[in-house]
């Protein structure tokens, strides 16, 4: 294919939109910025690239800088003043998205920039939301089991049915963007919530490779926190599990205590059985416990919307178009409202 439209005439609104959180990714960017444009040069469509660097301690936010330089008319850099996360990091990249379609990618280069025709293809097909799935994955084993285990358990407990949620190659069309942009949670799973809005999804499989440079900003804690916000946020089945549980325990204890009545009555007190009475109440104890966490993240998401916070806060805005204005960060509870003027936009 020809190239169309060079970064010289680019359209006000351009067909695609390519959003790509960055957090201390300085060995990738060069890399990845060089592989994506010539791609998107290629496809021949009018496109603009916002990368959205979430709060980078590294070299990250200079190496950004001139990225734009290159390209000011198809290149737009939002920088978070602290870490918010990914999906955050895609929210603003949508609230100042012009294209007729968002799509949202990786820095780390697992999944490469020369899949994205595949989704192109399915967008012009008239799917309205495109996934991907990895179709060979290069994680270590204990992360790729991990991934398979909550597929299948969000599939069950939220009905979503989606192969793979943690990739993150994935095309939305204007409508549904607009739509995630306009819930309120404090914290959100942007693939899995923009599903839930779709009319006519679609997914396909993509390469996965192995991380050329760097290492995966995923702790442990970050994936357990995910998993977390997966099933708080979209289904109430760990509370109604917990019930049920609840009741079946209750229904079970209450045939022992008339078991041991029946026994008093007939062969008189029990003189053993001490630790069986003390491992039954350890048990129920523990069931106690559990209830009382997943209850505790279910009020907690209700803390964090009352609270009504900023769910980001921007500290710049690199563009080229004189008419915008820095992305929304609304709390998650209340109207959308832009930032204060002091917080400063560069345009060239």
């Amino acid at each position: 294919m020809t190239l169309l439209h060079d970064a010289s005439d680019s359209p006000e609104h351009p067909f695609l939109s390519v959003v790509i959180p960055v957090y201390n990714e300085e060995e990738n960017l060069e890399i990845l910025y060089t592989r994506l444009t010539k791609v998107l040069d290629e496809v021949g469509r009018p496109y603009e690239i916002i990368l959205v660097n979430d709060g980078s301690v590294d070299k990250t936010a200079p190496i950004l800088k001139s990225l734009f330089e290159k390209r000011p008319h198809q290149i737009r850099i939002v920088t978070f003043n602290g870490n918010y996360g990914q999906h955050m990091a895609i929210l603003a990249g949508f609230e100042v998205s012009r294209g007729t379609f968002a799509l949202t990618m990786d820095a780390d280069l697992q999944n490469p920039p020369e899949e994205i025709p595949k989704l192109i293809e399915l967008i012009d097909a008239g799917h309205d939301y495109v996934g991907s799935f990895r179709l060979e994955r290069r994680d270590n084993w204990f992360r790729t089991r991990a991934s398979q285990m909550t597929n299948w358990m969000r599939q069950y407990a939220t009905g979503v049915s989606m192969r793979d949620h943690g990739c993150m190659l994935r095309a939305y069309s204007r409508p549904i963007v607009d739509a995630v942009l306009s819930c309120r949670e404090a914290s959100t799973l942007v693939p899995v919530l923009a599903y839930t809005f779709s009319a006519n999804p679609s997914e396909v499989g993509i390469e996965h490779v192995a991380r050329a440079q760097g290492e995966s900003k995923y702790t442990l804690y970050k994936l357990v926190r995910m998993y977390f916000d997966l099933f708080t946020g979209f289904s109430l089945v760990p509370l109604q599990l917990f019930t049920f549980l609840g009741i079946s325990i209750s229904a079970v204890s209450s045939l022992l205590v008339i078991y041991l009545l029946i026994r008093r009555l007939i062969v008189g007190p029990e003189a053993q059985g001490v630790f069986t009475l003390f491992a039954i109440l350890f048990f129920l104890i523990s069931v106690l416990i559990t209830g009382v966490g997943i209850l505790g993240e279910y009020v907690g998401r209700i803390y964090q919307s009352a609270q009504g916070r900023p769910r980001y806060l921007v500290r710049e805005f690199l563009t080229n178009l004189k008419e915008d204005s820095l992305p929304e960060t609304p709390p998650p509870s209340a109207t959308r409202q832009r930032r204060p003027s002091s917080q400063r936009k560069s345009s060239s």
